[in-house]
């Protein structure tokens, strides 16, 4: 059973191709240490976007652009990826990348800072989803302002939520096993959003806004 699961799991990371430029961007997130998101969880995140019609996405953790084409592609035509990281090297290289793919400069908005500072300056209920792939201290923090900046009906995706598969393991105590799922405990039981685990790549807890 155990090998069948692990099969089905290459299978579903494997379902959807990444193309040359995402495959481009990858390599070079990996070189710079970015930690870049699996070709599943991409899929994923472009699917969720489409989902959800998205024309404003708000993304913590620009990496060198990987997610961010994942999530251009599911997005509406005219919308607008704004995406944080404290890194400038890394804006740097995901504006290679959005160039490369002929995404049109006014679509991505890039802007270099650490998140806790920036968000307070995002519009309250301006965006239709909110990508978090940060550091898990932090995630905490991030969820009061998902509730403030997303729309009624908006979605809060955490990339990572398994952690090295370490989340569903109690006897996996350390530091940040434990944050990541102290956070999934308060979106699974929160009365403001309807939540869902997705065992893709690392795994992604997404969540609706109610209202």
């Amino acid at each position: 059973m155990a090998s069948d699961k692990a099969l089905s799991w290459v299978f579903a990371e494997e379902f959807v191709e990444e193309n040359e430029l995402l495959a481009q961007a990858r390599e070079a997130a990996t070189d710079l240490g970015a930690d870049p998101v699996s070709t599943g969880v991409g899929a994923a995140l472009r699917l969720l976007a489409a989902t959800c019609g998205a024309k404003a996405v708000l993304e913590i953790g620009t990496g060198a652009g990987v997610s961010g084409l994942w999530l251009l592609q599911g997005m509406s035509p005219d919308g607008v990826l704004t995406t944080i990281d404290q890194e400038v090297e890394f804006h740097k290289h995901a504006r290679r990348a959005f160039a490369a793919a002929g995404i049109a400069s006014q679509r991505t908005r890039l802007i270099a800072g650490r998140a806790l500072d920036v968000l307070p300056r995002m519009a309250a209920r301006g965006y239709d989803m909110m990508v978090i792939d940060a550091p898990n201290a932090e995630i905490p923090d991030y969820l009061d302002h998902a509730l403030r900046v997303l729309r009624p009906g908006g979605l809060i995706v955490i990339v990572h939520a398994l952690w090295h598969d370490q989340v569903a393991d109690p006897a996996q105590r350390d530091e940040q096993t434990v944050t990541m799922r102290e956070i999934a405990k308060v979106l699974g039981s929160s009365e403001e959003f309807i939540p869902a685990m997705l065992p893709v790549g690392d795994g992604l807890l997404a969540a609706v806004k109610r209202r």
